[in-house]
């Protein structure tokens, strides 16, 4: 049987309708689809560059941090220097304090007299020649040759040599020197100082680890002493 025309349009537009939602249901999951990838995407695109931001911040806080460091020990080297000089200065004020005092070992003449006779004693076996000239100060002249016979007569008693000791009255040493001898070969190529203040300068050199020991303590980290 035949349909009629309003029962066609009728199947018409139901299979549009139907068409329509089949297309529309198909938009919606293309749509869906399209979504979820889309956050997909972003939450990829996003923790990438998360990552890339925390890595960025990790390596500059790397590079404080090692900056820092440097820093740190910097400081630490510049502070253990400055007091590595300030204790130098210490001690070299002490060494300073006691050379402006040695004129006081020339006061009593009975003790300087016997100083000035080792000394010259001393210099005779160090130089350990055959002929010595003797050069004092020009106020020490007269105890000079009192003590020069007995500094001569040690000398050979204890080495067993002959020597001549001649006591220079021509050149005298200088005002700055505090007071002992200086013993110079008649070529004036060889010399000793005996002078107080190049004894103190040779006790001082010896004497320096303790010295150190005793103002500021037993270094610890040291292996070797001066």
């Amino acid at each position: 049987m035949a349909l009629s025309d309003t029962e066609v349009q009728k199947q018409i537009q139901h299979m549009m309708a139907f068409i329509e939602q089949e297309a529309k249901e198909k938009a919606d999951e293309i749509d869906a689809k399209a979504e979820e990838e889309f956050n997909i995407e972003k939450s990829r695109l996003v923790q990438q560059e998360k990552l890339k931001i925390l890595g960025y911040y990790e390596k500059k806080e790397k590079q404080i941090e090692l900056q820092r460091k440097i820093q740190h020990s910097n400081m630490l080297n510049q502070s253990r220097l400055t007091i590595l000089k300030e204790r130098e200065n210490l001690i070299r004020n002490i060494m300073e304090e006691t050379r402006a005092k040695l004129g006081l070992a020339t006061k009593d003449q009975e003790k300087y007299k016997t100083l000035l006779q080792g000394l010259i004693t001393q210099g005779l076996f160090q130089l350990l020649e055959k002929t010595v000239i003797v050069r004092c100060r020009q106020v020490d002249l007269k105890l000079i040759k009192e003590v020069i016979g007995d500094a001569v007569k040690d000398y050979k008693s204890a080495s067993k040599k002959d020597i001549i000791v001649n006591v220079d009255i021509k050149e005298f040493l200088g005002s700055e020197i505090s007071g002992g001898v200086e013993l110079v070969t008649p070529s004036g190529n060889i010399k000793i100082s005996n002078t107080l203040e190049s004894r103190l300068e040779s006790l001082y050199r010896q004497m320096l680890p303790e010295i150190r020991t005793a103002l500021f303590g037993a270094n610890e980290g040291r292996r070797f002493t001066d």
